[in-house]
């Protein structure tokens, strides 16, 4: 692959990375709820779920979420529900406040990484707009050393984003901010993920 076309190739993933969506909530949520430990291992787990798409993807397997509609509609109803539980799970945790600062770090780190992973792993439009962007990219003598760096920019790209998130959100006033205010956050997180759910749900019905 030469030099520009990576370059490309990057800006539109940094691009897609930093457009606002579910994602960036559940990482903003974890960072607020758990400290920066927890937001940073969410920014992870969803790198690694966006990064396992894009290999999936640049090998081809994304055809078969691509073409066949039973298998697709299945998947977003899968992700749809995983928002719901999620969404559910803030809801719930505002009326618990404080629930999570006597948790072990550990145990934090595994639900930010688990929640992180799945808002993004659960989402197979994420496989359809690589498939869609790797077509641009992928010569028909590409080997798997190219394609390997094709996924492997994606997902790094995308964790270096969320991991940067949680950094700065941790590091910054606004933190503190909304930790005094966690109550309100959760639910208005937990209803944004709601009324995302609700609308894949009745789009795949």
């Amino acid at each position: 692959m030469e030099i520009t076309a990576w370059f490309q190739l990057a800006l539109v993933c940094v691009l897609g990375a930093m457009s606002p969506g579910p994602s960036l909530a559940v990482v903003v949520r974890n960072t607020v709820s758990g400290g920066r430990f927890q937001g940073v291992m969410a920014g992870l787990g969803h790198g690694i779920g966006v990064g396992l798409y894009a290999l999936v993807a640049v090998a081809g397997l994304a055809f078969l979420l691509a073409a066949d509609p039973v298998v697709f509609r299945a998947a977003n109803l899968a992700g749809s529900g995983v928002l719901a539980w999620i969404g559910i799970q803030l809801w719930r945790a505002s009326f618990r406040p404080g629930e999570t600062v006597g948790e072990k770090r550990g145990l934090r780190g595994v639900r930010g990484f688990a929640e992180g992973f799945a808002i993004a792993f659960l989402n197979p439009k994420i496989a359809v707009f690589f498939l869609a962007l790797f077509s641009q990219f992928v010569r028909g003598e590409a080997g798997w050393m190219e394609k390997g760096v094709m996924a492997l920019t994606a997902g790094a790209i995308d964790t270096s984003w969320y991991v940067l998130v949680a950094l700065v959100l941790a590091g910054s006033g606004a933190v503190n901010w909304l930790r005094r205010r966690a109550t309100l956050v959760d639910r208005a997180i937990g209803g944004v993920l709601l009324l995302i759910a609700a609308g894949l749900f009745l789009r795949n019905l």
